[in-house]
């Protein structure tokens, strides 16, 4: 026979939970950027940013030396991730060429002169020490020559500055691949 839960347990255990520590956020620290290239255009669309699972995910994930992926529910980033890169790269890219970059939906009148398109096949920080990032972009042009390319790219940070590191490392890896594209795709 089962007996009926006492009210004071149930109230307690709610009590318990209320108190329950929030997560921690953490925001992406924007990079200086002091050098500026050229791009072959004036405006640059950002149409789609395609993340695997764990870094499209709001936990801070972590590659293990075995290769397992690990994130703890209490870490988290301050946005979302697809968005974020989206807006970093957005921002990275405007400052370094000069031109009108903006993600989707466009934002503007006219249409932009290319759309660029990222799929990355990984963004994680290792415990090796390492912020490593690979994929493969697409620029579409209307007039013009398209273009797609593979990126492999990756930057040191300190494995044990937790959560911080991880994201100054985040950071510049976005910019480091903003410098990429625009050297290479949209030249």
């Amino acid at each position: 026979m089962t007996l009926p839960t006492p009210i004071w347990i149930v109230l307690g255990t709610l009590a318990l939970t209320a108190c329950a520590a929030a997560p921690d956020r953490y925001v992406i620290p924007a990079p200086q950027i002091a050098d500026q290239q050229r791009i072959a255009f004036r405006s640059v669309e950002i149409r789609k940013i395609s993340l695997p699972a764990y870094a499209a995910s709001d936990e801070i994930a972590q590659q293990g030396a075995d290769g397992r992926v690990i994130s703890d529910g209490g870490l988290l980033w301050a946005d979302t991730p697809e968005r974020a890169v989206a807006l970093e790269l957005s921002r990275h890219l405007s400052r370094l060429t000069g031109a009108r970059v903006a993600s989707e939906p466009w934002p503007f009148e006219t249409f932009a002169d290319a759309r660029l398109e990222l799929r990355f096949e990984s963004l994680i920080a290792g415990e090796d020490g390492q912020f490593r990032t690979n994929g493969q972009y697409f620029v579409a042009v209307e007039n013009g020559r398209e273009r797609s390319g593979l990126f492999n790219l990756a930057v040191p940070f300190d494995p044990t500055g937790g959560p911080q590191s991880i994201a100054a490392a985040r950071g510049q890896i976005i910019l480091d691949l903003a410098r990429y594209l625009a050297a290479n795709g949209l030249r």
